[in-house]
């Protein structure tokens, strides 16, 4: 029998809630937002309306008086709930900045 618990992603999550805008690449509509975890490669984001699978979108997470942006693609919804991003394009300044945020000693945010 499959074991649908076990964790498929690459690499470890954090939980951060911190502000975030979702601007749809096609469209450019914006979306204040917030996220709800981080790893190296994605994010979850908490939205009443998710936007559409596999939709490329432009991500902006502000922590203190850094903020982080890339490239990601909606890879699942949660109707309702929210959205899981998997990041696609990351300039190697944003992924320093990343992991500045992910090493920091556990906090509520």
């Amino acid at each position: 029998m499959t074991d649908f618990t076990e964790e498929r992603r690459s690499a470890p999550r954090r939980a951060m809630v911190l502000d975030a805008e979702v601007v749809e690449v096609s469209r450019g509509a914006k979306f204040n937002a917030r996220s709800a975890d981080f790893s190296r490669t994605g994010c979850y984001i908490d939205m009443l309306n998710p936007i559409p699978q596999g939709t490329e979108v432009q991500v902006r997470i502000t922590h203190q008086a850094e903020i982080f942006l890339a490239l990601a693609r909606i890879v699942y919804v949660s109707p309702g709930l929210g959205m899981g991003l998997a990041f696609t394009n990351v300039e190697d300044q944003q992924l320093a900045c990343l992991d500045r945020w992910l090493s920091e000693p556990s906090k509520e945010y």
